[in-house]
């Protein structure tokens, strides 16, 4: 007996679990109670420190406890303007603000840095809401398939515009992870069945702004030679291979500056657990507003909605999400937070499926039908 098959709710075609033979709709479901349940472990899990709001404090001070980070690329990007060498310059910089200088992954690439010495702020700024644009932009094209009608289609995009609300920020443009977060997200967007080229192309960009968007790279490889695209994943191959050759020459700079006694790193084994990727999340996007234990929640739903949605796009960003969550879940520390943007623009966009994702599971889970046979004599 074939499962019966409801009619989509918001998307334009059955999600993934519509028609879902009922005890595989039954795991799915406890599946989903497990995903929730874990994601609750978040409330329990270290996050950074609070921002200061200490009026006895000027503001430039509570700035500079507060984005350290921050504060250190704009006084690298400021080092370059006088005519610095980058590699000098940052580990000057790293040694002034007490940061390890060791290993090499210390420092960033210059590549974000290089272009914002040879930018006036405005320009940088201007360009940084350009590229969120273009990501709202491409989205809105990538989904407008996606659903049967306008409504749903325009939460989807305000979903993605909440996950996007750090990367509009001026004061954050000269983050690396916001500029990788924006390039990663659009390159998810831009890349469709035989159409790759500018998907590679912008992740390799992201890739040369911050290394950890090689993790986005490798997933998207594994998965084109898993759909059976060998040209594809060759291409992202061949852009990983590119990208290692930069790291070697930069380990080789990086090494040409740095000194016997300059500080070591901790490490990166945070061993956090998947609570430290659900928290990452909520810090990252709008769901910051929300109390933490239902940020949690939603941050469960929307992995839940992207396996929701029976595109090819969807496997391939629950994959990333899932890849990054384990990258946070192992080797995060609570003041490494910020990798969660990294994704943090498209993952909201999965509580657009949600809807149409746990009606047909749980219509399926309850679908009782009998087949009755009937002799006729005659």
């Amino acid at each position: 007996m074939t499962p019966r098959t409801l009619a989509p709710l918001w998307l334009a075609t059955p999600s993934r679990f519509a028609g879902l033979k009922p005890a595989r709709a039954r795991w799915a479901l406890a599946l989903l109670a497990v995903l929730l349940a874990a994601s609750l472990t978040a409330l329990a899990t270290p996050g950074p420190p609070p921002v200061s709001h200490d009026s006895s404090v000027s503001a430039e001070d509570r700035r500079a406890d507060d984005q350290a980070d921050v504060v250190l690329y704009e006084s690298i990007v400021a080092g370059l303007r006088a005519g610095g060498n980058y590699y000098a310059v940052t580990a000057a910089a790293l040694r002034a603000g007490d940061y390890p200088l060791k290993p090499f992954v210390t420092f960033r690439l210059p590549t974000l840095a290089m272009l914002q010495a040879n930018l006036p702020q405005p320009a940088t700024v201007a360009m940084l809401y350009i590229l969120a644009a273009a990501v709202m932009l491409a989205w809105f094209v990538r989904l407008r398939g996606a659903f049967a009608r306008p409504p749903p289609r325009a939460i989807a995009l305000i979903l993605l515009a909440g996950g996007m609300v750090a990367f509009v920020q001026a004061d954050l443009a000269g983050f690396h992870e916001v500029w990788a977060g924006l390039l990663v997200a659009l390159s998810l967007a831009l890349r469709k069945p035989g159409r790759w080229v500018e998907a590679v192309a912008f992740g390799m960009i992201a890739m040369l702004v911050r290394e950890t968007a090689a993790l986005y790279v490798g997933i998207m490889a594994v998965m084109a030679l898993a759909e059976g695209r060998r040209r594809e994943a060759y291409a992202w191959a061949g852009a990983a291979a590119l990208f290692a050759v930069v790291v070697i020459l930069h380990a080789r700079a990086v090494g040409q500056v740095v000194r016997p006694l300059d500080p070591t790193s901790p490490g990166w084994a945070g061993m956090l657990g998947f609570g430290f990727f659900v928290k990452t999340m909520g810090l990252s996007t709008a769901l910051n507003l929300a109390p933490g234990w239902l940020a949690a929640l939603l941050v469960a739903l929307a992995l839940f909605g992207w396996s929701a949605w029976n595109d090819a796009l969807a496997l391939r960003a629950l994959a990333i999400f899932s890849g990054y969550a384990v990258l946070l879940g192992l080797f995060g520390r609570p003041d490494t937070f910020y990798w969660g943007l990294m994704i943090a623009p498209t993952i909201l966009i999965g509580l657009a499926f949600v809807p149409d994702g746990l009606r047909d599971l749980i219509a399926a889970a309850r679908d009782r039908r009998k087949i009755t046979v009937t002799r006729l004599t005659r």
